[in-house]
């Protein structure tokens, strides 16, 4: 007999947005009541908090709760209607960060290794644009990507940079796009750009300890942006 083979593992934020779904289906909240405070349903849940972000983004999507900014996350009336196909939510936030810091911190050691001043002068460029957009009050998403797609081929490896834009654009999944339409702003672009010029500015000085301090900083600081603790989503 050929071996079995096993099916990928459905994503942990959809498992507790699956058991948050069930308690409400359960008649245990009603449509306009408050879900329990965050801190106290992940206890009871037993999950991590950025696990239960993710899973309460994507049942806003789903239409099964509303989540209102400083007061909490409501119960909705179930919309009407099966739909045919699940929605395609996207990768974990938490898990899409985690799995560029792994990459793009190898990555950005053999860059400043392999560092030119053609390489260099093309991170500065995309650095630059980020500049720009960033004091028009504009997101810089597109020269945010060339400059990690431009440290990226500083390696000389194109499976690395197509692997790079792969997860890059990973963000413009469903719940991706709603989680940054809620918490990036002016501020927190002004705070990406200071953590790109630092990874800049080790790539200058061709150090590799500092620039893949820099890098897995910045992954961090982005995913603590996103779904951290800090994050802006609400606190009843």
């Amino acid at each position: 007999m050929p071996p079995t083979i096993k099916q990928p593992e459905r994503r942990l934020y959809l498992q507790v947005a699956d058991q948050i779904r069930n308690v409400i289906d359960q008649g245990k909240f009603e449509p306009g009541t408050r879900l329990p405070p965050e801190r106290e349903l992940a206890v009871q849940l037993g999950v991590s908090r950025p696990s239960l972000r993710e899973a309460l983004l994507a049942l806003e999507i789903e239409g099964r709760v509303e989540i209102r900014m400083g007061s909490g996350v409501y119960v909705c009336t179930p919309p009407s209607g099966n739909a045919a196909e699940p929605l395609p939510l996207g990768e974990s936030p938490s898990e899409l960060m985690h799995a560029r810091s792994v990459l793009e911190g190898s990555i950005i050691t053999l860059a400043a290794a392999r560092a030119t001043r053609q390489g260099l002068d093309q991170v500065k460029a995309c650095l630059e644009a980020m500049r720009h957009e960033v004091s028009r009050g504009q997101p810089p998403v597109e020269a945010d990507r060339r400059f990690h797609m431009a440290v990226a081929e500083m390696t000389g490896n194109s499976v690395l940079v197509r692997l790079v834009g792969e997860l890059f654009d990973g963000r413009h999944g469903l719940i991706l796009s709603k989680l940054t339409d809620r918490v990036e702003s002016v501020r927190t672009w002004e705070t990406a750009l200071r953590e790109h010029e630092a990874i800049y500015q080790a790539l200058e000085a061709r150090d590799p300890q500092e620039a893949v301090a820099a890098m897995f900083w910045h992954l961090s600081a982005s995913r603590e942006r996103w779904i951290g603790d800090d994050a802006a989503l609400p606190s009843p």
